[in-house]
């Protein structure tokens, strides 16, 4: 007889495919491979390294490191992404707002592009992979949900301009004295225009000006190579570097070295902050995208394994000796647009990325720096949403406060802009919570409630009722707001024999919330007031019940709904 296909000739059972699947996401491939997915991945991926390699300069220029490492981050760690993610789209490699991170988070602690800069960004990478996979392994990606969209939209925003001021001077091939504030050199430069090298002005404006064109005029195209191999090939034909101008230079030949950063524990300690913001906003980033391409795909995605595969990706960037990744979102959009079905779409973005470190570097080498900074600022398009902070500020005053406080403190911290994001956390939670003590509450006195009708039809009204609606959970950080409440309607209501609590909005009772209302209960009554209930919900009831305060509230003073509470409590005390 066969046995069964889960079943060794042992007779001992299989690992479950199943979990095999769950840890190796790629294993769910095979399944969705035809030749035709192969042919469009095989596309996509070509376009996608068509835009990835200049970007990747430019990203690296951005973090502050030498442009060739952007391409060593756009082979392993995007073929990792691909590979254990779970979203086809999704490209990972350098990005923008990652890279920034990356400068502002070591920019006070050694030169740009030294050697020590660069051990502290490989080890940002090591750090805020370690941080992304503990978090995807825990299942704990639904605490990304702590960081509110305001306020990342308020740092993203913050970001978008301090990246576009940190390129001015690459830009104008201006050197600015280093103050180690991107506002201060950017304003330097701005305001002594002499400073400026009037050929990479040239390059700069000309690359910006036909990237617009490129998007406008011809978004299909892959207008970031073109633009990026025609001003280099003008460059080398009119002698830009010999002319002061700054290029791209001398890439080493073959790959980066594999191995890991050294454990050093003072700056492992100094850098675990940082590496906890890079580890949070560059998965918000790459989390965003991959929602996008679900939707559009009706596909599912997994952010706790989205987070174990952003983090093995980081993790592989520093083993590649080389920046944090991230997913990007325009690579992405091109793999969407490309109708990517797998991450077979990646992994050839990546071959291509190879094919050009091993063969073709020498024609990167008279790409102008100008150049790169205007594909930095022309990426800024994707991250600027002025729309979501005006949606805040129509949905709730508290989310505009928090998203304005992230903004201006992103400012001005900035280069550690790491702190504005912690200080737009720290205030969001804490209206959060402000709110929450003070939930929306809603008291009528006996008087009241008689003028607007509040008494059941059919029931004799009376001046002993008054009404308490509560709209939240009666838990600790409330209770004293609800208890205070309760005692004012007693003192500003002569002849009260009733407080009805219409329960139908809470969902939820603590023991502190017992505790309070054992005691308001028993203080009333000493005083001839009795609580009654009304629409109480089951799993509350049952708080009451296991903790015997029902019985203490005693079962005459529950009632199904407030207006048949109120009729009951009218004919409880006729008007004599």
């Amino acid at each position: 007889m066969p046995l069964p296909l889960n079943v060794a000739p042992d007779h001992r059972t299989v690992v479950p495919s199943s979990l095999l699947r769950r840890l190796l996401p790629f294993l769910n491939w095979p399944s969705r491979i035809t030749r035709r997915t192969l042919r469009i991945d095989a596309l996509a991926g070509v376009t996608v390294a068509l835009v990835a390699i200049p970007q990747s300069l430019a990203y690296a220029q951005l973090a502050g490191l030498p442009p060739f490492y952007g391409l060593y981050a756009a082979l392993v760690p995007t073929v990792i992404g691909a590979l254990f993610g779970s979203s086809a789209q999704l490209s990972t490699g350098p990005v923008a707002l990652t890279s920034l991170l990356t400068a502002a988070s070591i920019a006070t602690l050694a030169v740009a592009g030294s050697e020590q800069y660069v051990a502290y960004a490989v080890t940002v990478a090591l750090l805020s992979g370690v941080f992304q996979l503990a978090f995807g392994v825990m299942r704990l990606g639904v605490l990304m949900n702590l960081l509110s969209h305001p306020v990342l939209m308020g740092f993203v925003n913050a970001a978008a301009i301090l990246i576009t001021l940190s390129q001015v001077p690459t830009l104008l091939g201006a050197s600015p004295p280093a103050t180690g504030h991107i506002i201060s050199d950017a304003g330097y430069v701005l305001a002594d225009a002499t400073n400026a090298h009037a050929r990479s002005l040239l390059f700069g404006v000309g690359a910006l000006v036909l990237l617009i064109g490129f998007r406008r005029f011809a978004p299909r195209w892959p207008g970031v190579l073109i633009v990026a191999a025609l001003l280099t090939f003008l460059s080398f034909l009119t002698g830009f570097a010999e002319s002061g101008g700054r290029i791209v230079g001398d890439i080493p030949a073959g790959l980066p070295a594999f191995s890991l950063p050294p454990f050093e524990l003072d700056t492992w300690i100094r850098l675990l902050p940082a590496s906890f913001v890079v580890a949070v906003i560059s998965f918000m980033e790459a989390m965003s995208s991959a929602k996008i391409a679900a939707i559009k795909t009706a596909s599912k995605w997994d952010e706790n394994q989205e987070l174990i595969g952003q983090g093995l990706a980081k993790i592989a960037a520093a083993a590649c000796h080389t920046m944090p990744v991230s997913g990007s979102f325009s690579r992405s959009a091109l793999n969407l647009a490309a109708n990517a079905q797998t991450g077979i779409s990646s992994i050839v973005a990546a071959f291509c990325v190879l094919l050009t470190v091993l063969f073709f570097t020498p024609l990167l080498k008279y790409l102008p720096q100008p150049v790169l900074a205007a594909i930095i600022i022309m990426a800024l398009a994707n991250l600027i949403n002025v729309g979501s902070l005006r949606t805040a500020w129509k949905a709730s005053r508290d989310d505009a406060l928090a998203a304005a406080l992230t903004f201006a403190t992103t400012l001005a911290f900035a280069p550690q802009i790491q702190n504005g994001i912690f200080t737009g956390m720290l205030v969001s939670l804490a209206l959060f919570i402000y709110r929450r003590m003070r939930p929306r509450m809603s008291v009528v006195s006996p008087a009241a409630a008689i003028a607007q009708g509040a008494i059941a039809q059919g029931a004799m009204p009376n001046q002993a009722t008054g009404i308490v609606r509560f709209d939240a959970s009666l838990v600790f950080v409330n209770v004293s707001y609800f208890e205070k409440a309760v005692l004012r309607l007693e003192q500003e209501s002569p002849g009260l024999r009733f407080v009805l609590v219409s329960c139908g909005a809470i969902n939820g009772l603590d023991a502190s919330g017992v505790e309070m209302l054992s005691g308001l209960v028993e203080e009333l009554r000493k005083k001839g007031i009795a609580m009654a209930f009304s629409a109480v919900k089951p799993h509350v009831r049952d708080v009451l019940d296991r903790t015997g305060l029902a019985e203490r509230i005693g079962k005459e003073n529950f009632y199904l709904s407030e207006p048949e509470a109120l009729g009951a409590l009218a004919l409880r005390n006729p008007v004599s």
